[in-house]
């Protein structure tokens, strides 16, 4: 079994603030009111009703989950949706009001129908939700649990989870093995992930798709940049990336700012506008999504020499594709499962692994530049204040993004050579994870978020 997930599994393109408390759940919803269409029993329901358990309860008002579960509920999909349809779809709900199940049937619905069970953990995963339908009697039709596991990716209880993986011609299980295949093979790590795609997709098709992940990408810069305001929510954090762009701007031409004075804000307006619920691309997740786009667009403005960047976009995106695939198969990409090493972390080892390879750099480098960005995230917690993706989120991912371009640079001084291996941290990270107290694992009962006032 490979660990490689395709890029275009990694990198989805929904909305903001979270791709485990709002693009999973989203998703899980749609998928329950599908599969009560696909089996007859659509028509019979009259009430629907969820259960939210775990981190997915304790943050979840925080992360607009109910919110997501309602539009899923209607059969809104989060690649889709305006993400102007999904804010208060729950929390500005009318008692009383009937919901369009599937898109189609109208059901009664009331806010109480979705409850919070932040206490209790499911074994499957800590984010857990338990969907069911009832018909006019009371009598339970259906009922499904699924888990968000990280990424906007969802697992249905007693579901196979490899059911439906397709097949790579190039499979490998670790870093190792991954610069073992990529010498054997003359490729370079991207050189492998395109082979995988290309065993799916066209060349063409693949290398579409990527742009049109990196137009999402840089899209939701260009939005957080030129945006202003206050973000949603209790803390009234006030929006900074427009109005550094603005001092940055004025200063050009003076030598007073630098190319890393862009590369934070870069990643601040992407994090605030997924604090905002906008359209925003997973990078593994939401709450990490600023770090790869912002040392990508860095690359891009700063760094790359070419008219057309979009060629070296496509290797930087497919090689941090076969690095966070690793993350995901072999330890978490989720802050409620590995707290926020898992999220930050793995994104910053992927974006200083693509900067690396668009650098030049050598397979064993590539692998260098991921292992130092992961290692020195190792045991960092994710303590949202407020359970919302904003306070330490935002900076977090600033601070992220620059050290991934330490980590590239680094790199690129040696010889790939190195003491610690890629595998020997992410076995650590998953191990750290295991060790973390819930506390610190995306439900803020510990950390900055017991300590910082809210109001």
């Amino acid at each position: 079994m490979t660990a490689y997930v395709s890029a275009f599994e990694l990198f989805s393109i929904g909305v903001g603030p979270s791709s485990s408390h709002t693009v999973g759940p989203m998703r899980a919803a749609r998928d329950f009111a599908d599969r009560l269409r696909a089996g007859g029993t659509l028509e019979r329901v009259a009430r629907v009703s969820c259960v939210l358990y775990g981190s997915l309860g304790a943050t979840g008002i925080g992360h607009g989950t109910p919110d997501a579960i309602v539009a899923g509920l209607a059969d809104l999909a989060p690649e889709t949706v305006d993400p102007a349809a999904v804010r208060e779809r729950w929390s500005g709900w009318q008692d009383g009001d009937t919901l369009e199940l599937a898109g189609s049937h109208p059901v009664m619905f009331v806010r109480k129908d979705i409850t919070f069970e932040p206490f209790t953990r499911l074994p499957g995963h800590p984010n857990a939700m338990t969907l069911s339908a009832r018909d006019a009697a009371g009598a339970l039709l259906a009922s499904d649990t699924y888990y968000s596991i990280g990424g906007g990716f969802i697992r249905r209880e007693g579901e196979d989870a490899h059911a439906h993986d397709h097949v790579y011609p190039i499979q490998y299980r670790s870093a190792d093995t991954l610069l073992t295949l990529a010498g054997e093979l003359g490729l370079s790590i991207a050189g492998i992930a395109r082979l995988n795609e290309e065993s799916r997709r066209s060349r063409a098709e693949v290398d579409a798709q990527l742009d049109a992940i990196w137009s999402a990408m840089t899209g939701c810069i260009d939005a957080g940049l030129h945006a202003t305001g206050l973000l949603p929510g209790l803390l009234q954090v006030r929006r900074r990336a427009g109005a550094i762009r603005e001092q940055l701007e004025g200063e050009a031409g003076t030598g007073t700012a630098l190319p890393g004075d862009w590369l934070g804000t870069f990643a601040l307006a992407v994090n605030e506008e997924n604090a905002s619920g906008g359209r925003v691309v997973t990078a593994p997740t939401n709450g990490a999504a600023g770090i790869l786009p912002a040392v990508a667009r860095y690359w891009a403005e700063f760094v790359c020499d070419a008219d057309d960047p979009r060629e070296g976009m496509r290797e930087f995106l497919l090689t941090a594709t076969a690095l966070g695939s690793l993350f995901k198969a072999n330890a978490s990409i989720s802050g409620a499962e590995g707290g926020c090493q898992a999220e930050v972390g793995s994104a910053c080892a992927m974006a200083a692994g693509g900067l690396t390879a668009v650098m030049g750099g050598t397979p064993q480098q590539v692998e260098n530049a991921a292992e130092i960005a992961m290692e020195h995230h190792l045991g960092l917690t994710c303590d949202p204040v407020g359970g919302l993706v904003q306070i330490p989120c935002i900076e977090r991912n600033a601070i992220a993004a620059s050290t991934a371009v330490t980590a590239a640079r680094l790199a690129l001084r040696g010889d790939g050579s190195h003491y610690v291996s890629l595998d020997t941290v992410v076995e650590t990270m998953r191990q750290t994870g295991i060790d973390m107290s819930t506390k610190y694992k995306e439900t803020s009962e510990g950390g900055l978020a017991v300590n910082v006032v809210e109001c």
